[in-house]
């Protein structure tokens, strides 16, 4: 294949799954700039190793490339500094500067939203990692079973039964935070 060839094929099908691929790592990682390092490097692996794809759908092949680059990443931070990943680490990065936030028009509504959402992301960040990765990728990234096994590099019934266990501790986390707060919401 030509190399303009390649690199038109490797932008069409490739290159829409930027958003996804940054998604995907900016949950395993728990950090802006690993996620960001790690997509990059996902990318540069992906057009390199290009060739070896076959198929119409690179979803699911880049979303694992992704994963592995993730995994490198953060095994290269535990190796260079020796301490452990804290949940807290990261927070909400807010609407980028410039971007056009609509007005809600129900702010007590809007706010519980917001609550609702962050306990959630909360809940989820501290998830065991293989769990919240199963969790991202079928809620998130609306993955089949197929394409999480994929991308996981596991069989589909382990991709099936990490969903369901971490739907699961997900489930009971919300519902400890939530008894927590005696908010009922």
């Amino acid at each position: 294949m030509r190399d303009e060839t390649r690199r038109a094929r490797f932008e069409a099908l490739v290159l829409p799954h930027l958003d996804a691929a940054y998604g995907l790592a900016r949950w395993l990682t728990r950090d802006t700039a690993q996620a960001e390092e790690a997509v990059q490097e996902a990318f540069l692996r992906a057009f390199r190793y290009f060739g070896a794809f076959h198929g119409d759908d690179a979803r699911p092949w880049l979303l694992g490339v992704v994963r592995n680059a993730c995994y490198g990443v953060l095994r290269s931070e535990r190796q260079e500094l020796a301490v452990r990943f804290e949940a807290d680490a990261v927070g909400d990065d807010g609407p980028a500067p410039g971007a056009v936030v609509p007005f809600p028009l129900d702010p007590e509504a809007s706010a519980i939203a917001r609550a609702e959402r962050e306990l959630v992301r909360r809940c989820l960040r501290e998830l065991p990692p293989e769990y919240r990765e199963a969790v991202v990728l079928r809620e998130m990234h609306d993955c089949s079973y197929r394409e999480m096994a994929q991308i996981m590099d596991v069989p589909i019934g382990t991709a099936m039964s990490r969903l369901a266990r971490g739907r699961r501790l997900l489930r009971g986390a919300l519902a400890a935070q939530l008894g927590r707060r005696g908010t009922g919401t």
